[in-house]
């Protein structure tokens, strides 16, 4: 009776106090959005005209500059000492350039042939070679019309000559074009004239002119002029890549080829801001006494209330929520879920369901502790739930699986935006302790009514669009479709036929040979594991692996694989056998025991076997993969850190795990002939490999050139097509042999320094 006394009472003070707190927060926020599109306008109308005054500023500057240049081009001394074949530099040189120089500030001039060449170039910094590709690139255009206007102004005699006769009214006097360019990272006002005589020219056909380039630099003073022409202050040129985004102040300033090079900024002056910033401190006094006033009355109405309706509130929340982070359970989530589709189903309306699982969280457990797990649980509670409590409910199903709501779906790319949101959200680091965390998710969604309409249909379907997301590899999400439900069945029958394959013998290894940097002698060779089925096609490993580690089997199929290399290596005494250790496989409580059981069983020497990690080996307890390696390292075995670069790259870890060997990416190698820049990443990769006192092997070399390349970086060995393709075991044995009298054929001399084997 008390509760429901309480619920009446708070209806009745909220149907009195909520209208007029409406009506009161409505009207403070009209007066205030009033004021704020005010100034606005005003702001955005000054700017305007400010602007149309900085662009006639430029093109004023650029066009004074095109006339400054008239006593220089239309001279008949300039006309012939300029059109060669050979030139007076000298001449050229105190006459045009100079001269220009001190009179106008010219700092740089080139000279156009007839036959589109540079035949002269000046620079007041002696860097004369200034007009290069990308410059001539940006005022191309410039020289291309003037060229056109001064061919264009021959016209034909009755004696069947050709007399120049240019319509000078366009430029006045000169026939000039002008513009920007950037040279250097320093922006420029280019101008680009033909040279014509004083006398005028009588010729058997038509003649392309000599074209006379300058350049002054968009300094200090030209913006003091501009400041002078235009009125406007706080002048800044910036050409650099970061300054391009947008902002209200400023012009882009574009090359004659149409690209943009550089931002003219100013300093904005801003009216109806300064008159908001005015009126804004009384308006706020108002508006806080006018809010303090309300929110006291209802304070006061409310007061008697509270406490019941609190006491009710938790009791139900508790019953329907998760106690860590305060969110809805899976029961809760359930039942809300099945309502939303009773609804909506009636309405026509979609309903979308998004399965979330945080990446690695149970790396977060093992290495942090579960106080640091609950800590990310409840960071992920409160960042997410303000994006969705708008659009739906988020709920805590399990562990570390979080599901989402949205019961108005409005379409794909509306859920996508919202997804969107929500890794966003969880982009900045959580911090716990010393220690800064980055969340990774993977989402599944299933949408009703085509994937379904019974909330178990949904859940379970939004799991395996999740499990889809997790296996392309995690960080992203994935959209159930019909498809998804035949991968399940399919992987299943996949990690079936697999299990069969192992016990059938169908699985095969293939060999690919390493060679010496420096003597090209085979040194090693890397075992790859193939699956051939009696009754189908090869089924490629990145295809089936990923099944064996889902399943268990890899680590029955690591150790075959191991078995078998050890076994055939007997053939090859002389070579490092490298076998490839997937993260399932290497955590495992008894590999190292079962390693050394192979080889022992195959009396295999330790120093002759190298086994490749990958960097996602490394995810989790450090302490367990530490004392793993030391034991195989204590054995003898060789430790190879396979894909460098493609993965973590993590300098921590390679001063921290006793590596050997370091494996340089098939995607570094393949980029040696993309730039200076990543020949230089590669260069720095095999620096630190040396720094750590490792041996370095390139995968993936392809050609000659890519050879040369490494071995003259330092690097150890080499593996690739461009050497050996992978041979099956009795292949391999042959290859050895005619490789190794084709190598001792073609050795050179004996005075070559001797062979550093790796």
């Amino acid at each position: 009776m008390k509760t429901q006394a309480g619920r009446a009472g708070g209806q009745i003070a909220n149907a009195i106090i909520v209208p007029m707190f409406a009506v009161i927060i409505v009207s403070l926020f009209s007066v205030f959005g009033l004021l704020a599109w005010s100034s606005s306008l005003s702001d955005k109308a000054a700017e305007q005209s400010e602007r149309q005054l900085l662009i006639g500023a430029t093109e004023l500057k650029l066009e004074q500059m095109g006339k400054q240049q008239i006593g220089t081009v239309i001279w008949d001394k300039a006309y012939y000492k300029t059109a060669g074949p050979f030139l007076d530099e000298a001449w050229i040189v105190d006459n045009l350039a100079k001269w220009q120089l001190q009179n106008h500030g010219f700092t740089k001039m080139a000279l156009i042939g007839r036959n589109r060449e540079t035949t002269f170039s000046y620079s007041s910094d002696n860097k004369n070679l200034w007009l290069t590709d990308d410059v001539e690139s940006q005022v191309h255009g410039l020289i291309a019309k003037v060229r056109a206007r001064f061919i264009n102004a021959f016209e034909r005699t009755d004696t069947g000559l050709f007399r120049f006769k240019p319509d000078y009214r366009i430029n006045e006097r000169s026939i000039f074009e002008n513009g920007l360019a950037v040279i250097d990272d320093q922006l420029y006002m280019i101008s680009a004239s033909a040279i014509a005589p004083e006398t005028q020219i009588i010729s058997v056909a038509k003649r392309a002119p000599v074209v006379l380039v300058n350049a002054r630099p968009v300094n200090k003073g030209v913006l003091e002029i501009f400041t002078k022409i235009s009125g406007l202050t706080g002048l800044k040129i910036s050409t650099e890549e970061n300054a391009y985004t947008r902002s209200p102040a400023h012009i882009d300033l574009k090359a004659p080829n149409g690209k943009k090079i550089a931002e003219l900024h100013w300093q904005v002056n801003t009216p109806g801001t300064s008159m908001l910033n005015r009126v804004l401190p009384i308006f706020a006094i108002l508006a806080i006494a006018v809010l303090g006033l309300t929110l006291g009355i209802i304070d006061f109405t409310r007061h008697a209330t509270k406490r019941m309706a609190k006491s009710e509130a938790n009791a139900v929340h508790a019953a329907s929520h998760d106690a860590l982070s305060g969110l809805p359970n899976r029961e809760n989530f359930r039942n809300r879920l099945t309502c939303a589709l009773v609804e909506k189903r009636a309405r026509n309306i979609s309903t979308a369901v998004v399965y979330i699982d945080l990446d690695r969280f149970k790396d977060i457990n093992d290495t942090l502790g579960h106080a640091a797990g609950d800590e990310v649980i409840r960071t992920v509670s409160t960042r997410v739930q303000p994006i969705i409590a708008d659009k739906g409910m988020m709920a805590r199903i399990s562990g570390d699986e979080f599901a989402l709501l949205l019961p108005e779906a409005h379409g794909r790319e509306w859920i996508e935006h919202v997804l969107k949101q929500v890794q966003d959200c969880l982009a900045r680091p959580v911090k716990i302790g010393s220690t800064e965390l980055h969340i990774g998710l993977s989402m599944g969604i299933a949408v009703a009514p085509q994937d379904g309409t019974i909330a178990g249909d949904l859940l379970r379907k939004a799991d395996i669009a999740l499990y889809e997301a997790k296996n392309e590899g995690r960080g992203r999400w994935a959209f159930f479709h019909a498809a998804m439900e035949e991968d399940v069945r399919t992987r299943d029958q996949m990690s079936r036929d697999l299990r069969k394959a192992l016990e059938n013998d169908e699985l095969q290894i293939a060999y690919q040979p390493q060679c010496c940097a420096i003597d090209r002698e085979i040194v090693a060779v890397e075992s790859l594991v193939r699956w051939l089925p009696i009754n189908g096609k090869p089924v490629p490993p990145s295809v089936f692996i990923p099944v064996a580690e889902e399943t268990g089997l890899i680590n029955d199929i690591g150790l075959w694989v191991l078995n078998r290399a050890c076994k055939d290596a007997a053939k090859w005494p002389d070579l490092i056998v490298s076998v490839n250790v997937s993260p399932t496989q290497f955590k495992h409580p008894r590999f190292a025991e079962k390693l050394v059981q192979t080889l022992e069983k195959n009396n295999f020497p330790p120093s002759r076997l190298e086994i490749e990690v990958t960097e996602s080996v490394f995810l989790g307890s450090d302490k367990v993969n530490l004392e793993t390696l030391q034991r195989l390292k204590e054995l003898g075995v060789k430790i190879a850190l396979d894909d460098f670069g493609s993965g973590y790259s993590s300098l921590s870890y390679l001063r921290r795990f006793p590596f050997d060997t370091l494996k340089i990416d098939r995607d570094f190698t393949s980029s040696i002939n993309d730039g200076k820049e990543a020949r230089d990443i590669l260069a720095i990769m095999i620096q630190l490999g040396y720094a750590l006192g490792m041996s370095i092997v390139a995968e993936g070399i392809e050609d000659e050139g890519q050879f040369q390349f490494l071995q003259g970086l330092g690097c150890h060995r080499m593996q690739g097509y461009h050497l050996a393709k992978p041979l099956a075991a009795d292949d391999l044995s042959e290859f050895l042999d005619d490789y190794e009298m084709q190598r001792v054929m073609e050795a050179p001399e004996p005075d070559q320094p001797p062979r550093q084997f790796a």
